[in-house]
């Protein structure tokens, strides 16, 4: 008999208090018993709404069904015909507005956790399987991959299991892009990413990283002297924006990629770094997204009282609900109906304002109310007469957003990008160069982990039908 409860077996989390001061994971993951039992509120629909929501089509009520049943290796077999990344996505999908918002026990009640049961099963399974993945029998072909974030890693591991010699190239030196550099540990801890990068070079995938496409080589030289078919640019977007503001330049002020990267990447925040970060007193998150909400978080955990400056209001934020919820949970203040209009700045400890070497001091804001819907559909925040305040910190993140960084556009003759820096590709991932695709961030500008990877997982099909074709 299915489990008719309304309300999803909640997720074991450690304390607010606790969690603020430490970087280890918040969510601890479900025990083998909740998950067995969240798995029997499945009503294994007959059109199977959820496979719909999903980026990647995983067949959901089938890996779910394996879970009731307690054979959680058939579960993680069935979640990776479609998955490259389970434990990832797991963590870090908006699953509220994907598969879990297409469930129908959500119509009465709570959907069931699909994310939470997909990130039992891919932990269970890293703890539990014996056997590395066997690699494919090669095709006798090459595809280069540059950028080893979600959309590059799945576009390399679906080629890979068909056979097909792939090399990921990466700036950084470490593979896993906005999975190592911009997802906080305490959310995504960076075992797991390193743990999935393993089973893909299991799979006969080669990561070369500290290759900059378009200064170290271009995709010309991928293509014409080192014998790669086709391309994948799956770079991201990493170019951040900011406000235009006056004091952008000031000591003190971030972009929130800058800030999470130094976190995230380089540990600044242990004592002894070699690149450490600033003990801000107070900061300002400017941003109501999900990278606002991590660096929020950050910074709270380094000791900081941190706000959250954001234009709209609370039911505006664009960030997931549970992560406003987590942030709430452990102080962070949020300021809505907020703009910053100025980053102030001080030269000395008598606070006497200098233009030379200035660090921050303050923040000059006005108070905003919501007008009439703009062209996305939400109401258009409107500045109130004589509201003007000044906000006391030391310290401003600029959490607004980033485009693809211009430079493979500006190295490969034939590659066409939108205005705002966005490489053109059709629905299958095809740009305007012949055997070069695009996908993820680096296309759409920044969005989710999930719609990185299925635009990763098309372009490999288009990738393979391209090279098939070619070599009749």
């Amino acid at each position: 008999m299915p489990n008719m409860s309304l309300k999803k077996n909640a997720m074991p989390v450690q304390e607010p208090d606790v969690r603020n001061k430490n970087f280890k994971e918040v969510a601890l993951g479900y025990t083998k018993e909740q998950a067995m039992d969240e798995a029997t509120r499945c009503l294994n629909c007959k059109n199977k709404p959820c496979v719909a929501g999903c980026p990647v089509k995983i067949y959901i009520p089938a890996f779910i069904e394996q879970v009731a049943k307690g054979d959680f290796e058939e579960a993680y077999r069935i979640i990776s015909l479609s998955s490259s990344l389970p434990a990832v996505c797991g963590r870090v999908c908006p699953q509220e507005n994907q598969c879990e918002g297409k469930c129908v026990r959500g119509i009465k009640g709570e959907p069931v956790a699909i994310g939470r049961l997909e990130r039992f099963v891919a932990d269970w399974h890293n703890a539990n399987a014996k056997e590395k993945p066997v690699k494919p029998e090669s095709n006798g072909h090459k595809v280069a991959v540059i950028g080893s974030g979600p959309s590059g890693l799945t576009c390399a591991s679906d080629l890979a299991k068909k056979g097909y010699k792939v090399t990921v190239f990466e700036a950084l030196h470490l593979a896993g892009g906005v999975l190592v550099y911009g997802i906080p540990e305490f959310r995504l801890p960076k075992s797991i990413v390193r743990k999935e990068i393993e089973g893909l070079k299991d799979l006969g995938v080669d990561i070369e990283t500290n290759v900059v496409v378009g200064k170290t080589l271009s995709i010309d030289e991928l293509m014409n002297e080192q014998g790669f078919e086709a391309v994948f640019i799956g770079s991201g977007a990493g170019l951040p924006k900011f406000m235009g503001i006056p004091g952008e330049n000031l000591k003190g002020v971030y972009s929130a990629n800058e800030f999470l990267t130094r976190i995230n990447l380089m540990k600044a925040y242990r004592d002894g770094s070699d690149t450490p970060i600033m003990h801000a007193k107070r900061v300002a998150v400017v941003g109501g997204g999900n990278v606002a909400m991590d660096a929020a978080r950050c910074a709270k955990r380094l000791g900081a009282e941190v706000y959250i400056v954001y234009r709209r209001g609370m039911e505006e934020l664009p960030a997931r609900k549970e992560e406003v919820e987590h942030a709430e949970e452990e102080g962070i203040i949020f300021k809505t109906l907020t703009n910053p209009t100025e980053i102030l700045g001080y030269h000395n400890p008598d606070n006497k304002r200098d233009p030379k070497n200035m660090t921050v001091c303050g923040m000059k804001c006005v108070e905003m109310e919501l007008g009439e819907p703009d062209a996305s559909g939400r109401r258009r925040p409107v500045e109130k007469p004589g509201s003007e305040f000044e906000l006391d910190v030391d310290c401003v993140i600029m959490a607004l957003g980033t485009s693809p960084n211009p430079l493979i556009k500006s190295t490969t003759a034939g590659l066409e990008t939108q205005k705002w820096g966005g490489i053109i590709a059709d629905e299958n991932g095809l740009t305007t160069r012949e055997g070069v695709y695009a996908g993820g961030d680096a296309v759409t500008g920044a969005a989710t982990v999930i719609l990185a990877m299925g635009a990763g997982k098309t372009a490999a099909a288009a990738i393979d039908e391209y090279i098939t074709n070619k070599n009749k």
